[in-house]
């Protein structure tokens, strides 16, 4: 995981225009999830273009500040499917 704002901003730059999942923390026991596509970075800012099928309103923005207290996680459509892509090549692996 990245450790320094730095860091968390290039590795957002790297994914601009795909589909993600952000889950924030809303309060005690509440979590909000919401999905979307990375659209533009700033210098302290993140903004998403949320689905308008599943969401209230259009855009929503985030600090990096957020990723690195874990105050939100963000998960990439393509990162997950890279992973069980990957599982799937070591459990053919282990078969053999």
């Amino acid at each position: 995981m990245p450790t320094s704002l730095k860091t968390i901003k290039s590795r957002l730059d790297s994914h601009l225009g795909e589909n993600l999942t952000i889950v924030a923390q809303a309060g005690r026991k509440k979590v909000i999830r919401r999905r979307g596509t990375l659209s533009e970075t700033f210098h302290s800012v993140f903004v998403v273009d949320l689905d308008q099928n599943e969401n209230s309103f259009e855009r929503v923005s985030y600090s990096y500040a957020d990723l690195l207290t874990k105050s939100i996680d963000i998960h990439f459509d393509n990162e997950e499917e890279a992973t069980e892509t990957d599982s799937d090549s070591e459990t053919e692996a282990e078969a053999e």
